[in-house]
C-alpha cells in the first residue's frame, strides 16, 4: 500500500541529491578555472620575465604542444647561444627538498617534476639526430614570484621565476649562431604549436618572444627600465666567451653514443681524430646526470686528467665534483693510502734494486745478446710480467706475450723470469716498491673489499694500460650495465708490451663501437701521418690482429704538411722559428694554439730555451691544466695524447724513424723504431690545421 505523499519525497530526496551533484561539480569547475586562472597569469609573468632575453638573441616559443600529447603543454622552451631551456611554471609555496623527494606542503610533487625530467631526456633523444649534445637540454620548474632560490631534483633544477634570465645567460654562449638556427627548427617541429591544424601551419622563425595569450599590450622593456641585477644578467649574455662548438655539438653517431646505453663493459675505438676523448667526456658528464652517482675519468697519462678535468668546467659545469679525473697510478696510492695499506713512492731505490740484479746476470746469458739491450728486459718485466701480475714461470711460459714482436724460446724465458725474481729480492730487501707494485696492490684491495664510490669508469687511451691496471678498473665496476668504458685506438699504442681483454676477464659480446669520420685533421695531415704506420701490424685489446681502423669521411683540407731535413740543430732551430712566426700571422692563431712537440724530455727542455732566448712564451704540457693562456705548448708526444692543437710543429725528429728501416739491426732497434714511428703518428695527428715536421741527424734518444 503506497503512503500518501512517499513519491513526492523520493522526487524530492532525488532532486536535492541532484542539486548536491551540481553544487559539487560547479564548485569543482570554479576551483579549476582558478588554478587555469592562476596558471594564465603566472605562466604569463614568466613570459613577460623572459622577454628580454629576445633583445640578445634567444627564441622564446610559449604554448607548445607536449610531444606525444594532444591536450598538454609546455608552458616555454628558451632556445639561444646557452643551449635550450625547457620551462615549465608552478605556481607552488612551501616548496620543500627532502633528498630526492620534492613536497608542496604536506603534498610529495616528484613526479611532477620527474615528467619534466623524462621530457627533457627524450628532446636529448630527438636532438642527438642534428648532434647536440645532452647537457645542452635543460629542465627547469620555475617558481612563480619567488627569487633567489635553488634546489636540483631528478636533474630538473628548481628556482624561482624572477632568477630564470640569470639562469640562463650564465652558461654563456656555448652554440653559435648557426647551430642555434638548426636547434630551433629542431624544436618548432619537436613542440608543435597548440592546435590540430597547427603542425601544417607555417611559422615564422625570428628571435623575438612569442607570447600567443591576448593581453593589454605593453612596452617592450628597455635596458634601462630593467632592474641592475636583471640587466648585469643580460649584458653576461651577450659578452660572450669564445665558442668551442665540440663542447656542445657532436656528429649525430657520436651524440647516439653519448647516451646510448650498454648491458656491461663496452668499448669505443676509432682512428686519430674521430672524436673519442671528446665522446668519452660527454659521456661521463651524462653517466653523472643521468645516474645521480658518480663517474671515474681515467687515463694512462698523468697529466691528461686535470687537462680534462678543466674541458668539463666548460663543457658540463654542472658536473663538476660529479666526475673525478685521476690517472691510474694516483688512484691507486690514494686507494692504498686511503685503506691504510703500507707501501713505497717508487723511486732511486727501485733503480738500485734492477741494477743488482741486472749486473748480476753473466756474460753468457742469452739476455747479453747483441740482439737485445737492457731497456728491452726491463720492459719486458715491468709490461709483460708484473704488468699482468704473473707469480708462476709456468704463466710465462706459455704466455703469447701479445705486444712484442719478437718470439722468445723457453731458455731465454727462464733467463728473464730469475732476472725478475732477483729484481723482486731486491725491492724486498730494500722495502722498496715499483709503479707494477702498486697497481698490483690496489687491485688486490679492490678485489678483496669493493671500493663502493663510482657508479661508472672510463678509460682513455685504454690500449696504454696493463693488464693489472684494466683489472683494477674493473673491479671498480664489474659487469654492471653502462659500469665499464674504454676508449682506445691499438693503432696509437706506444708502450711496449700490451695485454687482450680475455686476459682480464672482460668479454665484451658485441658492445664495441667504431667511430670513423675525422673531424679534427684535414686530409693532408691525415695522409701524411698514416705513412708512419702504414705497415704497422699490432694484436688488438680485443684479441685480433689489426692494421688500424680505416675512416671513412674526413671533413676538412688544408696546406700540406711542411718536412724539413736539417744537418744543425742551429738550422733546425731557425727555421722551427721562423714557422712558428709564420703560422702566428694567421687569423684566429695565438700562441696558445701552437703545439711544440718533441720525442723526449731533453729535447724538449733545449726547445723551451730557444723560443725563452727568441721572447715567447711558453708552457710545459706537464704543467698544463687545460686553462686558456697565450703560450705556446711545449711537451713530449706522451704528454700531448688526448689533446689537439690548430697547428703542430714536430721538433728534432730522428731520421731513423723517417728513413727507410736498415736491412739489418736487432729485434730490439726494431721494435723500438715501430713505436717511435707510432709516436710520430700520434704526434702528427694532434694537429688540426697545420703540421711541420723537423728531421735531424744524431738526435738524443735518452729520457
Amino acid at each position: 500500500m503506497t503512503i500518501a505523499g512517499e513519491s513526492a519525497g523520493v522526487e524530492a530526496r532525488r532532486q536535492r541529491s541532484h542539486a548536491q551533484e551540481l553544487r559539487r561539480q560547479a564548485n569543482d569547475a570554479e576551483q579549476r578555472a582558478a588554478r587555469f586562472e592562476i596558471a594564465e597569469r603566472t605562466e604569463s609573468e614568466t613570459a613577460q620575465l623572459l622577454a628580454p632575453l629576445a633583445g640578445i638573441g634567444y627564441h622564446l616559443l610559449a604554448d607548445r604542444r607536449w610531444p606525444g600529447s594532444r591536450t598538454a603543454q609546455v608552458d616555454m622552451v628558451v632556445v639561444g647561444r646557452a643551449g635550450i631551456f625547457i620551462v615549465d611554471t608552478k605556481a607552488w609555496r612551501e616548496v620543500a627538498v627532502h633528498g630526492d623527494r620534492i613536497t608542496r606542503g604536506q603534498e610529495d610533487v616528484t613526479d611532477d617534476i620527474a615528467r619534466l625530467a623524462d621530457l627533457a631526456y627524450s628532446t636529448e633523444a630527438a636532438l642527438a639526430d642534428i648532434g647536440l649534445a645532452p647537457g645542452e637540454v635543460h629542465a627547469v620548474a620555475a617558481l612563480a614570484g619567488q627569487k633567489r632560490m635553488h634546489a636540483r631534483v631528478a636533474s630538473v633544477d628548481v628556482i624561482g621565476t624572477h632568477d630564470l634570465v640569470g639562469h640562463i645567460t650564465k652558461r654563456g654562449a656555448r652554440l653559435s649562431a648557426s647551430r642555434v638556427d638548426e636547434v630551433l627548427a629542431a624544436m618548432l617541429t619537436h613542440f608543435p604549436v597548440i592546435g590540430d591544424d597547427a603542425a601544417s601551419a607555417p611559422q615564422v622563425v625570428v628571435p623575438a618572444a612569442v607570447l600567443p595569450r591576448e593581453s593589454a599590450p605593453t612596452p617592450a622593456p628597455t635596458i634601462a627600465a630593467l632592474d641592475d641585477e636583471l640587466t648585469d644578467q643580460l649584458l653576461d649574455g651577450v659578452l660572450e666567451s669564445p665558442i668551442e662548438d665540440w663542447m656542445a655539438f657532436l656528429d649525430p653517431a657520436q651524440a647516439k653514443l653519448v647516451r646510448r646505453s650498454f648491458n656491461g663493459p663496452a668499448r669505443i675505438r676509432g682512428a686519430a681524430g674521430t672524436g673519442k676523448t671528446v665522446v668519452g667526456l660527454h659521456r661521463a658528464a651524462y653517466l653523472a646526470r643521468s645516474t645521480g652517482g658518480r663517474v671515474l675519468f681515467t687515463t694512462y697519462i698523468k697529466t691528461l686528467p686535470r687537462v680534462l678535468e678543466s674541458l668539463l668546467e666548460r663543457l658540463a659545469p654542472d658536473m663538476v665534483g660529479r666526475v673525478d679525473f685521476v690517472g691510474v697510478h694516483a688512484f691507486a696510492t690514494r686507494l692504498l693510502k686511503g685503506r691504510g695499506i703500507a707501501f713505497r713512492a717508487p723511486g732511486l731505490e727501485a733503480r738500485l734494486a734492477f741494477d743488482d740484479a741486472w749486473n748480476a746476470i753473466r756474460a753468457s746469458s742469452p739476455l747479453r745478446s747483441s740482439r737485445f739491450s737492457r731497456p728491452y728486459w726491463e720492459d719486458e718485466i715491468k709490461h709483460v710480467i708484473k704488468g699482468r701480475g704473473l707469480t708462476r714461470f709456468e704463466q710465462y711460459a706459455d704466455l703469447a706475450r701479445v705486444g712484442r714482436k719478437h718470439a722468445l724460446p723457453l731458455e731465454t724465458r727462464q733467463a728473464v723470469w730469475d732476472l725478475y725474481e732477483a729484481y723482486s729480492r731486491g725491492l724486498r730487501e730494500r722495502r722498496a716498491h715499483d709503479w707494477e707494485d702498486i697497481v698490483l696492490l690496489a687491485r688486490d684491495a679492490v678485489a678483496a673489499v669493493p671500493l663502493e664510490r663510482y657508479d661508472a669508469v672510463i678509460v682513455d687511451e685504454a690500449q696504454d694500460l696493463s693488464c693489472a691496471m684494466v683489472s683494477l678498473m674493473h673491479h671498480l665496476v664489474g659487469d654492471r650495465a653502462d659500469g665499464l668504458t674504454l676508449i682506445g685506438d691499438g693503432q696509437q699504442t706506444i708502450y711496449p708490451g700490451g695485454y687482450t681483454l680475455g686476459e682480464v676477464g672482460i668479454s665484451l659480446s658485441g658492445r664495441g663501437v667504431v667511430l670513423d669520420v675525422n673531424h679534427r685533421n684535414t686530409a693532408e695531415i691525415l695522409e701524411f701521418a698514416k705513412e708512419m704506420v702504414a705497415d704497422d701490424q699490432f694484436v688488438d685489446i680485443e684479441g685480433v690482429d689489426g692494421v688500424g681502423d680505416t675512416v671513412s669521411a674526413i671533413s676538412r683540407s688544408g696546406p700540406a704538411p711542411a718536412f724539413h731535413r736539417f744537418s744543425s740543430r742551429a738550422e733546425h732551430d731557425r727555421v722551427m722559428l721562423a714557422r712558428l712566426s709564420e703560422v702566428l700571422r694567421l687569423i684566429g692563431t695565438g700562441h696558445g694554439d701552437v703545439g711544440i712537440l718533441t720525442a723526449t724530455n731533453r729535447q724538449a727542455d733545449d726547445v723551451r730555451a730557444v723560443l725563452r732566448a727568441a721572447g715567447v712564451p711558453v708552457v710545459m704540457l706537464d704543467e698544463y691544466s687545460g686553462r686558456t693562456t697565450d703560450a705556446v705548448r711545449l711537451g713530449t708526444v706522451k704528454r700531448a695524447k688526448g689533446l689537439e692543437f690548430k697547428q703542430v710543429l714536430l721538433a728534432h725528429v730522428d731520421r731513423g724513424m723517417v728513413d727507410a728501416a736498415p736491412a739489418e739491426s736487432s729485434e730490439s732497434d726494431r721494435e723500438r723504431r715501430e713505436r717511435g714511428r707510432r709516436k710520430l703518428y700520434v704526434g702528427m695527428t694532434r694537429a688540426r690545421d697545420g703540421l711541420w715536421v723537423g728531421v735531424r741527424d744524431g738526435v738524443s734518444r735518452s729520457r
